[in-house]
């Protein structure tokens, strides 16, 4: 069975740059490409047409936005194999439903609030709250040019190389399914990768001096190096580069990231009163990195 990757399209910029991120992504790992918008708002399908014809046509207008979006994309990627749906339910179960046949589940990560389709903001956060799939999360400033170095003027370009796939790794937590998704991600760019491993000298030792701090970067260092070297055999010709900044990785690695083209980080899933929640650090890279971030769940 090959599984699509899915874009949930939505009336606003983020569904838009989403749905096009998804179409460049699907091209990518030669796939087809299902674009999906969820609608719980108004009148139930089928509802006959001479029935409070006003409270239809905020749906018309989203059907029109999804076909809209339909059109423009198969003209920009003719080779792409592209299908559009409007399913009826909130937004969050229809993602969830649908990233369960999906290799890859692609979504805006901000946006207004509204009576229809997807919202990104809420709905992105407990979409990836509860989701047992990778999920992307895109701005509604992406483009195509944003994925690519500028060229030798500084101006935007898609003939340029691809910028770094950057991925924030804990050395303590589960790492293959997060490394598995940032190695094939910069192998199908032809892009350096960054590992980033943030570090810092636990506070039960004090106030750690020269001495003390260097003993624990070269600590970090050699945690780093053992947990890549399989991935560096398997990836013989792909340039890794070690990025080691010093501090709490939820301050650090938001610079450490500037420049990527796509960010990768494992979404640790946390039991709470109000429910799963990601960790604190997948929280804070949503919210402030720039460049699309993806998700990789892992308990």
């Amino acid at each position: 069975m090959i599984r699509p990757v899915v874009a949930g399209v939505e009336v606003s910029r983020e569904g838009i740059a989403a749905a096009d991120w998804a179409a460049r992504e699907a091209l990518r790992r030669g796939l087809p490409l299902r674009l999906v918008h969820a609608w719980e708002a108004g009148l139930p399908e089928g509802a006959p047409e001479t029935a409070l014809p006003e409270l239809k046509a905020p749906q018309y207008h989203a059907r029109r936005v999804l076909h809209s979006a339909l059109d423009q994309l198969s003209e920009r990627y003719p080779q792409l194999s592209i299908t559009a749906e409007q399913v009826c339910g909130p937004p969050v179960p229809a993602l969830l439903a649908e990233a369960e046949n999906a290799e890859l589940l692609v979504v805006g990560s901000q946006g207004p609030s509204g009576l229809g389709g997807f919202v990104s903001g809420a709905v992105a956060m407990a979409t990836v709250s509860r989701i047992e799939r990778p999920i992307v999360l895109v701005r509604d400033s992406d483009t195509a040019e944003d994925e690519h170095l500028p060229d030798g003027d500084g101006k935007p370009s898609v003939r340029t190389p691809c910028r770094d796939v950057a991925v924030a790794v804990d050395v303590d937590e589960p790492c293959d399914d997060v490394l598995d998704f940032a190695y094939h991600a910069a192998e199908r760019r032809r892009a350096p990768l960054r590992v980033i491993h943030a570090w810092h000298v636990p506070f039960s030792r004090g106030l750690p001096d020269a001495e003390e701090r260097a003993r624990t970067r070269t600590e970090a260092e050699r945690e780093l190096a053992g947990l890549l070297s399989p991935w560096r055999e398997k990836y013989r010709t792909l340039v890794v580069k070690e990025n080691l900044p010093e501090g709490r990785p939820a301050h650090v690695l938001v610079p450490a990231v500037s420049g990527a083209g796509l960010l990768v980080v494992g979404s640790r899933r946390r039991r709470e009163a109000v429910g799963l929640h990601p960790g604190p650090v997948a929280h804070a890279l949503i919210h402030h990195v720039h460049c699309p971030v993806a998700l990789v769940p892992h308990d």
